[in-house]
Protein backbone atom coordinates (compact mmCIF):
# COMPACT_ATOMS: atom_id res chain seq x y z
CA UNK A 1 0.00 0.00 0.00
CA UNK A 2 1.75 3.10 -1.08
CA UNK A 3 2.23 5.73 1.70
CA UNK A 4 0.00 9.03 2.25
CA UNK A 5 1.32 12.57 1.04
CA UNK A 6 0.38 15.10 2.99
CA UNK A 7 0.01 18.50 1.44
CA UNK A 8 -1.26 21.91 2.15
CA UNK A 9 -4.83 20.77 2.27
CA UNK A 10 -4.10 18.46 5.04
CA UNK A 11 -2.49 20.99 7.61
CA UNK A 12 -3.98 23.72 9.69
CA UNK A 13 -1.43 26.27 10.32
CA UNK A 14 -4.11 27.81 12.79
CA UNK A 15 -3.10 25.06 15.20
CA UNK A 16 0.13 26.70 16.16
CA UNK A 17 -0.99 30.37 15.86
CA UNK A 18 -1.87 31.16 19.29
CA UNK A 19 1.11 29.20 20.24
CA UNK A 20 4.65 30.22 21.19
CA UNK A 21 7.25 28.44 19.45
CA UNK A 22 11.05 27.97 20.35
CA UNK A 23 13.55 27.20 18.17
CA UNK A 24 17.07 25.86 20.41
CA UNK A 25 19.96 26.65 18.08
CA UNK A 26 19.87 28.75 14.96
CA UNK A 27 22.57 26.64 12.49
CA UNK A 28 21.27 24.88 9.74
CA UNK A 29 17.83 23.21 10.41
CA UNK A 30 17.07 25.87 13.06
CA UNK A 31 17.90 29.03 11.24
CA UNK A 32 15.75 28.21 7.99
CA UNK A 33 12.80 26.44 10.32
CA UNK A 34 12.75 29.89 12.55
CA UNK A 35 12.70 32.11 9.28
CA UNK A 36 10.00 30.25 7.64
CA UNK A 37 7.94 30.24 10.83
CA UNK A 38 7.67 33.73 11.39
CA UNK A 39 7.06 34.79 7.54
CA UNK A 40 4.07 32.42 8.02
CA UNK A 41 3.47 34.49 10.79
CA UNK A 42 3.68 32.10 13.96
CA UNK A 43 5.31 33.69 17.15
CA UNK A 44 8.80 32.56 17.33
CA UNK A 45 11.09 32.61 19.87
CA UNK A 46 15.14 31.63 19.84
CA UNK A 47 16.51 29.99 22.39
CA UNK A 48 20.54 30.08 22.92
CA UNK A 49 23.05 29.93 25.51
CA UNK A 50 24.93 32.53 26.90
CA UNK A 51 28.22 33.54 24.71
CA UNK A 52 26.61 31.92 21.42
CA UNK A 53 27.89 33.81 18.27
CA UNK A 54 24.42 33.27 16.47
CA UNK A 55 22.85 35.78 19.15
CA UNK A 56 23.83 38.80 16.71
CA UNK A 57 22.58 36.84 13.88
CA UNK A 58 19.25 35.98 15.11
CA UNK A 59 18.76 39.28 16.72
CA UNK A 60 20.12 41.14 13.31
CA UNK A 61 16.85 38.87 11.70
CA UNK A 62 14.33 40.12 13.89
CA UNK A 63 14.07 37.23 16.69
CA UNK A 64 13.96 37.41 19.89
CA UNK A 65 16.93 35.83 21.84
CA UNK A 66 16.47 34.55 24.96
CA UNK A 67 18.92 31.45 27.51
CA UNK A 68 17.82 27.67 26.39
CA UNK A 69 15.87 27.62 29.60
CA UNK A 70 14.10 30.67 29.14
CA UNK A 71 13.11 29.64 25.83
CA UNK A 72 11.60 25.86 27.35
CA UNK A 73 9.89 27.68 29.81
CA UNK A 74 7.96 30.15 27.29
CA UNK A 75 7.35 27.97 24.63
CA UNK A 76 4.51 25.61 23.79
CA UNK A 77 6.23 23.74 21.02
CA UNK A 78 10.17 23.53 21.56
CA UNK A 79 12.18 22.63 18.12
CA UNK A 80 15.35 21.12 19.19
CA UNK A 81 17.51 22.26 16.41
CA UNK A 82 20.92 21.24 18.19
CA UNK A 83 23.72 18.79 17.18
CA UNK A 84 22.97 15.13 18.42
CA UNK A 85 26.14 14.84 20.23
CA UNK A 86 24.92 17.57 22.78
CA UNK A 87 21.25 17.46 22.90
CA UNK A 88 21.67 15.15 26.07
CA UNK A 89 23.90 17.77 27.85
CA UNK A 90 21.85 20.70 27.44
CA UNK A 91 18.52 18.52 27.79
CA UNK A 92 19.19 17.84 30.82
CA UNK A 93 20.81 21.00 32.26
CA UNK A 94 18.02 23.50 30.41
CA UNK A 95 15.41 21.45 28.75
CA UNK A 96 14.34 18.79 31.16
CA UNK A 97 13.84 21.24 34.44
CA UNK A 98 11.64 23.31 32.73
CA UNK A 99 9.00 21.19 30.99
CA UNK A 100 5.49 20.88 32.14
CA UNK A 101 2.27 19.16 30.81
CA UNK A 102 1.25 20.22 27.62
CA UNK A 103 4.29 20.88 25.98
CA UNK A 104 5.11 19.55 22.89
CA UNK A 105 9.46 18.63 22.00
CA UNK A 106 10.45 18.58 18.37
CA UNK A 107 13.40 16.91 16.55
CA UNK A 108 14.46 17.15 12.85
CA UNK A 109 16.20 13.61 13.56
CA UNK A 110 15.04 10.72 16.03
CA UNK A 111 18.68 10.03 17.04
CA UNK A 112 18.57 11.34 20.48
CA UNK A 113 14.99 9.66 20.79
CA UNK A 114 15.24 6.57 19.51
CA UNK A 115 18.55 5.64 21.03
CA UNK A 116 17.20 7.33 24.45
CA UNK A 117 20.11 9.79 24.70
CA UNK A 118 16.69 12.02 25.24
CA UNK A 119 13.90 10.63 27.40
CA UNK A 120 11.45 13.00 27.95
CA UNK A 121 8.43 13.03 30.54
CA UNK A 122 5.30 10.93 29.05
CA UNK A 123 3.10 14.37 29.73
CA UNK A 124 5.08 15.89 27.11
CA UNK A 125 4.45 15.33 23.28
CA UNK A 126 6.96 14.31 21.33
CA UNK A 127 7.13 14.80 17.45
CA UNK A 128 9.51 14.92 14.33
CA UNK A 129 9.55 17.33 11.39
CA UNK A 130 12.91 16.33 9.01
CA UNK A 131 13.35 18.10 5.82
CA UNK A 132 14.89 15.68 3.05
CA UNK A 133 17.10 18.55 2.40
CA UNK A 134 20.06 21.06 4.25
CA UNK A 135 18.66 24.44 6.02
CA UNK A 136 19.78 26.57 3.10
CA UNK A 137 17.53 24.76 0.52
CA UNK A 138 14.56 24.65 3.25
CA UNK A 139 14.87 28.60 3.54
CA UNK A 140 15.48 28.77 -0.03
CA UNK A 141 12.46 26.61 -1.48
CA UNK A 142 10.30 28.12 1.07
CA UNK A 143 11.13 32.23 -0.33
CA UNK A 144 10.59 30.93 -4.17
CA UNK A 145 7.15 29.51 -2.72
CA UNK A 146 8.20 25.63 -3.15
CA UNK A 147 9.30 23.48 -0.55
CA UNK A 148 11.45 20.30 0.46
CA UNK A 149 9.66 17.37 1.55
CA UNK A 150 9.41 16.46 4.24
CA UNK A 151 9.14 13.19 7.43
CA UNK A 152 6.71 13.80 10.30
CA UNK A 153 6.67 10.98 13.06
CA UNK A 154 4.74 10.98 16.81
CA UNK A 155 6.64 9.15 19.44
CA UNK A 156 4.44 10.91 22.25
CA UNK A 157 1.25 11.71 21.98
CA UNK A 158 -0.53 12.81 25.57
CA UNK A 159 -3.39 15.19 24.33
CA UNK A 160 -3.71 13.74 20.93
CA UNK A 161 -2.71 16.74 18.99
CA UNK A 162 0.89 15.65 18.47
CA UNK A 163 -0.24 14.48 14.69
CA UNK A 164 -1.36 17.79 13.94
CA UNK A 165 0.96 19.68 15.73
CA UNK A 166 3.88 18.22 13.21
CA UNK A 167 1.98 18.93 9.86
CA UNK A 168 1.49 22.48 10.77
CA UNK A 169 4.80 22.78 11.49
CA UNK A 170 5.32 21.00 8.03
CA UNK A 171 2.99 23.50 6.62
CA UNK A 172 4.77 26.73 8.32
CA UNK A 173 7.98 25.37 6.92
CA UNK A 174 6.71 24.84 3.01
CA UNK A 175 7.57 21.26 3.32
CA UNK A 176 3.52 20.43 2.50
CA UNK A 177 3.57 22.20 -0.61
CA UNK A 178 6.02 19.55 -1.52
CA UNK A 179 5.12 16.65 0.02
CA UNK A 180 5.02 15.20 3.80
CA UNK A 181 5.08 11.37 4.48
CA UNK A 182 4.53 9.80 7.92
CA UNK A 183 7.15 7.98 9.65
CA UNK A 184 8.27 6.72 12.96
CA UNK A 185 11.02 7.83 15.26
CA UNK A 186 12.65 3.95 14.61
CA UNK A 187 12.24 3.96 11.12
CA UNK A 188 13.89 7.39 10.42
CA UNK A 189 16.66 7.14 12.44
CA UNK A 190 17.48 3.77 11.13
CA UNK A 191 17.40 4.71 6.98
CA UNK A 192 18.64 8.48 7.66
CA UNK A 193 21.98 6.45 9.49
CA UNK A 194 22.62 4.07 6.78
CA UNK A 195 21.76 6.15 3.32
CA UNK A 196 24.49 8.63 4.67
CA UNK A 197 26.76 6.27 6.10
CA UNK A 198 26.48 3.62 2.59
CA UNK A 199 25.36 5.80 0.33
CA UNK A 200 25.07 9.44 -0.10
CA UNK A 201 28.48 10.49 2.31
CA UNK A 202 30.29 7.68 3.23
CA UNK A 203 29.97 5.64 0.11
CA UNK A 204 29.85 8.14 -2.91
CA UNK A 205 32.68 9.81 -1.01
CA UNK A 206 34.95 6.74 -0.99
CA UNK A 207 34.22 5.88 -4.65
CA UNK A 208 34.61 9.43 -5.65
CA UNK A 209 37.88 9.21 -4.16
CA UNK A 210 38.54 5.59 -5.13
CA UNK A 211 37.85 6.81 -8.70
CA UNK A 212 39.80 9.70 -8.74
CA UNK A 213 43.27 7.92 -7.22
CA UNK A 214 42.85 4.98 -9.76
CA UNK A 215 43.46 7.69 -12.41
CA UNK A 216 46.23 9.46 -11.48
CA UNK A 217 48.10 7.09 -10.00
CA UNK A 218 47.80 5.51 -13.35
CA UNK A 219 49.87 8.94 -14.86
CA UNK A 220 46.57 10.76 -15.94
CA UNK A 221 46.29 14.41 -14.73
CA UNK A 222 44.25 15.08 -11.79
CA UNK A 223 42.15 17.84 -13.26
CA UNK A 224 40.99 15.42 -15.77
CA UNK A 225 40.46 12.88 -13.21
CA UNK A 226 38.59 14.99 -10.35
CA UNK A 227 36.38 16.07 -13.72
CA UNK A 228 35.39 12.61 -14.72
CA UNK A 229 35.35 11.20 -11.28
CA UNK A 230 33.31 14.17 -9.24
CA UNK A 231 32.57 17.28 -11.35
CA UNK A 232 30.02 15.29 -13.97
CA UNK A 233 28.50 13.31 -10.54
CA UNK A 234 26.27 16.39 -9.77
CA UNK A 235 24.88 16.08 -13.95
CA UNK A 236 24.31 12.32 -13.40
CA UNK A 237 22.66 12.84 -10.38
CA UNK A 238 20.45 14.96 -11.59
CA UNK A 239 19.15 13.23 -14.01
CA UNK A 240 18.51 10.25 -11.74
CA UNK A 241 16.57 12.57 -9.83
CA UNK A 242 14.37 14.06 -12.56
CA UNK A 243 13.80 10.88 -14.18
CA UNK A 244 15.10 7.54 -12.08
CA UNK A 245 17.73 5.63 -13.08
CA UNK A 246 15.86 4.31 -16.48
CA UNK A 247 15.50 8.04 -17.55
CA UNK A 248 19.13 8.61 -16.32
CA UNK A 249 20.33 5.61 -19.25
CA UNK A 250 17.93 7.21 -21.60
CA UNK A 251 19.71 10.16 -21.43
CA UNK A 252 23.49 8.93 -21.57
CA UNK A 253 25.78 8.06 -24.60
CA UNK A 254 25.69 3.91 -25.60
CA UNK A 255 29.05 3.51 -24.25
CA UNK A 256 28.29 5.20 -20.65
CA UNK A 257 25.25 2.91 -20.64
CA UNK A 258 26.99 -0.13 -21.44
CA UNK A 259 29.31 1.02 -18.96
CA UNK A 260 26.80 1.54 -16.21
CA UNK A 261 24.80 -2.34 -16.32
CA UNK A 262 27.93 -3.77 -17.62
CA UNK A 263 31.04 -2.72 -15.24
CA UNK A 264 29.36 -1.28 -12.55
CA UNK A 265 27.93 -4.46 -10.80
CA UNK A 266 31.37 -5.50 -11.07
CA UNK A 267 32.64 -2.54 -9.06
CA UNK A 268 29.50 -2.45 -6.59
CA UNK A 269 29.02 -6.55 -6.12
CA UNK A 270 27.34 -8.68 -3.75
CA UNK A 271 30.55 -7.97 -1.30
CA UNK A 272 29.40 -4.12 -0.60
CA UNK A 273 25.80 -5.35 -0.62
CA UNK A 274 26.85 -7.53 2.37
CA UNK A 275 28.81 -5.05 3.93
CA UNK A 276 25.77 -2.89 3.67
CA UNK A 277 23.87 -5.10 5.24
CA UNK A 278 26.46 -5.21 8.11
CA UNK A 279 26.23 -1.63 8.40
CA UNK A 280 22.52 -1.41 9.04
CA UNK A 281 23.02 -4.37 11.53
CA UNK A 282 25.60 -1.98 13.77
CA UNK A 283 22.57 0.51 13.16
CA UNK A 284 19.81 -1.17 14.44
CA UNK A 285 21.57 -2.91 17.13
CA UNK A 286 22.13 0.21 18.71
CA UNK A 287 26.26 -0.65 18.15
CA UNK A 288 26.74 2.29 15.83
CA UNK A 289 25.00 4.53 18.58
CA UNK A 290 26.59 3.43 21.60
CA UNK A 291 30.23 3.83 19.78
CA UNK A 292 29.08 7.34 18.27
CA UNK A 293 28.79 8.70 21.31
CA UNK A 294 31.84 7.71 23.24
CA UNK A 295 34.13 9.17 20.61
CA UNK A 296 34.87 12.30 19.81
CA UNK A 297 33.89 13.95 16.69
CA UNK A 298 35.87 13.06 13.64
CA UNK A 299 37.72 15.50 11.51
CA UNK A 300 38.28 14.14 8.68
CA UNK A 301 41.61 14.73 6.63
CA UNK A 302 40.84 16.77 3.32
CA UNK A 303 40.92 14.23 0.43
CA UNK A 304 43.42 13.79 -1.98
CA UNK A 305 40.92 14.90 -4.66
CA UNK A 306 40.62 18.20 -3.03
CA UNK A 307 44.37 18.85 -3.24
CA UNK A 308 47.30 19.35 -5.36
CA UNK A 309 46.27 20.08 -9.01
CA UNK A 310 42.67 18.92 -8.89
CA UNK A 311 41.91 21.88 -6.51
CA UNK A 312 42.25 24.05 -9.61
CA UNK A 313 39.78 21.97 -11.31
CA UNK A 314 37.67 21.91 -8.35
CA UNK A 315 37.52 26.00 -8.78
CA UNK A 316 35.67 25.89 -12.47
CA UNK A 317 32.46 27.36 -12.51
CA UNK A 318 29.56 24.36 -13.26
CA UNK A 319 25.92 23.79 -12.59
CA UNK A 320 24.51 24.54 -9.38
CA UNK A 321 27.77 26.71 -8.53
CA UNK A 322 26.16 29.91 -9.07
CA UNK A 323 28.47 30.66 -12.41
CA UNK A 324 27.67 32.40 -15.70
CA UNK A 325 27.92 29.57 -17.94
CA UNK A 326 26.57 28.14 -20.92
CA UNK A 327 25.83 24.68 -20.34
CA UNK A 328 26.02 22.41 -23.46
CA UNK A 329 24.78 18.94 -22.96
CA UNK A 330 26.18 16.36 -25.98
CA UNK A 331 24.22 13.12 -26.73
CA UNK A 332 23.56 10.99 -30.17
CA UNK A 333 19.61 11.25 -30.71
CA UNK A 334 18.05 7.93 -28.74
CA UNK A 335 14.43 9.06 -29.04
CA UNK A 336 12.34 12.02 -28.53
CA UNK A 337 13.77 15.75 -28.93
CA UNK A 338 11.41 16.16 -25.26
CA UNK A 339 14.53 14.62 -23.29
CA UNK A 340 16.47 17.61 -24.86
CA UNK A 341 13.61 20.11 -23.77
CA UNK A 342 13.34 18.23 -20.26
CA UNK A 343 17.43 18.24 -19.88
CA UNK A 344 17.26 22.45 -20.87
CA UNK A 345 14.26 22.97 -18.35
CA UNK A 346 16.19 21.20 -15.43
CA UNK A 347 18.82 23.67 -15.81
CA UNK A 348 17.02 26.46 -16.11
CA UNK A 349 14.73 25.57 -13.53
CA UNK A 350 17.81 24.72 -10.72
CA UNK A 351 16.59 26.11 -7.87
CA UNK A 352 20.70 26.19 -7.13
CA UNK A 353 21.40 28.42 -9.40
CA UNK A 354 20.44 32.10 -8.83
CA UNK A 355 17.46 33.30 -10.61
CA UNK A 356 19.44 36.03 -12.73
CA UNK A 357 21.17 32.96 -14.19
CA UNK A 358 18.53 31.01 -15.12
CA UNK A 359 15.81 34.03 -17.20
CA UNK A 360 15.62 31.61 -20.14
CA UNK A 361 16.71 28.54 -22.10
CA UNK A 362 16.50 27.61 -26.07
CA UNK A 363 16.38 24.59 -27.83
CA UNK A 364 18.40 23.80 -30.74
CA UNK A 365 18.14 20.46 -32.57
CA UNK A 366 20.26 19.31 -35.16
CA UNK A 367 19.31 16.26 -37.53
CA UNK A 368 18.83 12.60 -35.87
CA UNK A 369 22.21 10.80 -34.97
CA UNK A 370 23.78 14.22 -34.42
CA UNK A 371 24.81 16.19 -31.36
CA UNK A 372 21.78 18.20 -29.82
CA UNK A 373 23.01 21.09 -27.70
CA UNK A 374 20.50 22.76 -25.11
CA UNK A 375 21.86 25.80 -24.11
CA UNK A 376 20.59 27.81 -20.79
CA UNK A 377 21.63 31.15 -20.75
CA UNK A 378 23.99 32.74 -19.19
CA UNK A 379 25.36 28.85 -17.98
CA UNK A 380 29.03 28.26 -19.03
CA UNK A 381 31.62 27.01 -19.80
CA UNK A 382 30.39 23.83 -22.17
CA UNK A 383 30.24 20.40 -20.29
CA UNK A 384 29.96 17.35 -22.46
CA UNK A 385 28.28 14.36 -21.00
CA UNK A 386 29.15 11.64 -22.82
Amino acid sequence: MPAKVYSDKDADLTVLQSKTVAVLGFGSQGHAHALNLKDSGLNVIIGLYEGSKSIPVAKEKGFEVVTTAEAVRRADVIFVALPDTKQSAVYGRDIAPNLSKGKTLMFSHGFSIHFKTVVPPKEVGVILVAPKGPGHIVRRQYLEGKGVPALIGVYQNPDRQAKKIALAWAKGIGATRAGVLETTFREETETDLFGEQTVLCGGISALVTAGYETLVEAGYQPEMAYFECLHELKLIVDLMNEAGISGMRFSISETAKWGDVSVGPKIIDSGVKKRMKAALKDIQSGKFAKGWCKSAPSRARKPRIERGGASRANKFPGPGKGKLVDLVVSHRIIGRASVWLWIAKTYANNPSIPAASRTHHTLARAPSDTTVTATVSKIRPTLCVN
